[in-house]
């Protein structure tokens, strides 16, 4: 049953209708696509199809596709993959591994790549360092080419997002990748944000870029419940050069690279839900954009204290992405007031959902604290309408009114002292 006013896409989106048709009709199938009997072996003909069907829409090779559990493991594998190979990867001049300890990250990123860098930097030795963003949340490239270059022998990867999955600022993937493929250092891109928003072409960035083999842009993540597949099933792009260390042992499923029983229903799902959104991509884009502008440009008007977040110029962010902060109030409260007037939207990346602290990502764009406090995520989708923009826009005064009326929350309490 769908909510009144759904406008946190960018957390999931509502499964489509070719979607759930193709899951159901996969879940019939028996057979696992590891089996050799014809019953498993129809089993991997569906499976390999979903997977040849997701890598058009990437522009990559089927078995550059990998699946995973979800988005979040896709970035963990691409990560921590690639870290622990390229410890363990030789020197040149066949003396024995090179030490390359330093993992370049822009600041702003999601939590499944602050979350897993950190965990190499107190349980691998890992030497994480932020590059700096400017103040519409996009990667200084001149810092990050400088870093880069200082000693590039020493970086065992580059990983970054495609577009910033709170403020919708698009990144300079092609540059990155461009710097990366010169310097013969691999490059991860995080696109789960960006997936179905904006073309892929991950063999058009590799052809552009000239990049060698093992570097440049060799890794890519995305998550079918994104757009409008199921919860449940990831995929990384791998290219076949990319040297890359197993998360999962077991059954050498996947090129190795992911061990296990395939979801075949899962993976048909989601490659129906890719090809619909390919083959609408950049209709669907200028739809979201134009209800997006529509929303910018009334909420700024409804509301005083209110201050967009993000590129403004209409190519420079994913086209279904607004994120406002308000002075003097709470995301939360909002949040909150709004979803009583039945309107859902969100105060950032649905992994912290319920944690209650600033958002890190306008920190990072040198915003103030009470900035990112009070920070609101609205996020258009495939379905969304005239109507629900209007909706918002009609509950917005009053919600703001009595958040504003609240105020900021203590920072601390009777328990702190």
């Amino acid at each position: 049953m769908r909510m009144a006013v759904y406008l946190d896409h960018a957390a999931t989106t509502p499964m489509r209708t070719e979607a759930i048709e193709a899951m159901v009709d996969a879940m019939r199938l028996v057979g696992n696509p590891a089996s050799i009997h014809s019953a498993g072996q129809q089993a991997k003909r569906v499976l390999e199809e979903s997977r040849e069907r997701i890598a058009a829409t990437l522009g990559v090779d089927g078995i550059e596709v990998v699946f995973t559990g979800n988005g979040t493991e896709a970035v963990n594998l691409a990560i921590k993959g690639l870290w622990w190979s390229r410890q363990a990867d030789a020197g040149s001049d066949g003396s024995g591994p090179r030490p390359r300890p330093r993992l370049l990250v822009p600041a702003g990123e999601h939590h499944a790549t602050v979350d897993t860098v950190e965990w190499l930097a107190v349980h691998e030795g890992a030497i994480v360092e932020e590059v700096p963003l400017d103040s519409v949340g996009r990667v200084r490239l001149d810092e990050f080419e400088r870093m880069l270059r200082r000693d590039a022998a020493s970086v065992a990867l580059v990983t970054m997002l495609w577009a910033n999955n709170e403020v919708g600022t698009i990144q300079p993937v092609e540059e990155v990748a461009r710097l990366t493929a010169e310097v013969g250092v691999p490059l991860h891109v995080d696109a789960i944000a960006a997936y179905g928003q904006v073309p892929i072409d991950v063999r058009g960035i590799r052809r552009a870029t000239a990049a060698p083999r093992g570097a440049g842009l060799v890794a890519l993540s995305v998550s079918a419940h994104k757009i409008g597949g199921p919860a449940g099933i990831g995929a990384l792009v791998l290219d076949r050069s990319a040297a890359l260390e197993p998360l999962i042992h077991g059954g050498g499923q996947q090129r190795k690279v992911r061990s296990g029983t395939q979801d075949v229903a899962a993976a048909a799902a989601f490659a129906a839900a890719a090809e619909a959104v390919h083959e609408t991509l950049h209709a669907d884009a200028e739809r979201m954009a134009a209800l997006r502008d529509r929303l910018i440009a009334g909420a700024l008007a409804a509301v005083p204290g209110v201050r967009l977040s993000g590129d403004a110029d209409r190519a420079g962010r994913l086209p279904g992405n607004v994120h406002f902060s308000f002075d003097g109030c709470e995301g939360d409260s909002l949040l909150f007031l709004l979803d009583a007037a039945g309107v859902a939207v969100s105060t950032g990346s649905a992994c912290q959902a319920g944690v209650p602290e600033p958002s890190h990502v306008l920190m990072a764009m040198g915003r103030s604290e009470a900035d990112a406090r009070g920070a609101l995520r609205i996020t258009l989708g495939h379905d969304s309408t005239e109507a629900d923009v209007d909706a918002f826009l009609s509950a917005l005064p009053a919600a703001h009114a009595q958040a504003l009326k609240a105020g900021l929350a203590a920072r601390s309490t009777s328990f702190d002292r």
